[in-house]
C-alpha cells in the first residue's frame, strides 16, 4: 500500500457502470415482480452500497475511506433485456474512489444475477468500467463514447 499522508485531502468522485444481459424470461419476471428472494433492485442497491464500504476488505491495496455518498440507479433496456447498473462514490481524501464505485456497480450486477438465477442461469454481466472520476492530481477523467 503506497502512503497517501502526504497528499492534500480534496473531494473525490467516481462513477462506474456495468451491465447485466438477462433472458427474455428472466427479464419479463424481474419486470413483473421480480425474484422469490425480494426486491431484486433495492437488495442490489444496498448490495451496492455495501460494497463499497467493504472494497478494502477485498481489494488488497485499497486504504480504508471514510465515504460520504455512494448512490446506486439502474436502467432497464428493454429491447437488450438488460439493466444497465450505475454507481456513484463519494469522499473527502487522499486518494480516488474508483475502485469503490466500481466494486459498486459490480456487486449490485451480482446480486441482481444471484435473485434472477432461478429464472436464467445464462445471463451475462459485462462492460463494467469506469466513466469518471475527479479530484486529486490526475484531475478528471471521463469516458467518451
Amino acid at each position: 500500500m503506497i502512503d497517501v499522508s502526504v497528499k492534500p485531502v480534496s473531494r473525490r468522485v467516481a462513477r462506474a457502470t456495468a451491465r447485466i444481459v438477462l433472458g427474455k424470461k428472466a427479464f419479463r419476471a424481474l419486470r413483473q415482480g421480480g425474484s422469490p428472494k425480494g426486491d431484486v433492485f433495492e437488495t442490489a442497491r444496498i448490495a451496492g452500497i455495501m460494497a463499497a464500504k467493504s472494497t478494502p476488505a477485498i481489494i488488497p491495496m485499497c486504504h480504508p475511506l471514510e465515504i460520504n455518498q455512494v448512490k446506486v440507479t439502474f436502467a432497464a433496456d428493454t429491447k437488450g433485456a438488460a439493466v444497465d447498473v450505475a454507481a456513484e462514490v463519494v469522499c473527502l481524501g487522499r486518494t480516488g474512489v474508483e475502485m469503490e464505485a466500481l466494486t459498486a456497480a459490480s456487486a449490485a450486477a451480482l446480486t441482481i444475477y444471484d435473485m434472477m438465477k432461478w429464472a436464467d442461469h445464462a445471463m451475462v454481466i459485462s462492460d463494467v468500467r469506469l466513466i469518471y472520476k475527479s479530484g486529486g492530481k490526475s484531475g478528471t477523467f471521463e469516458r467518451r463514447g
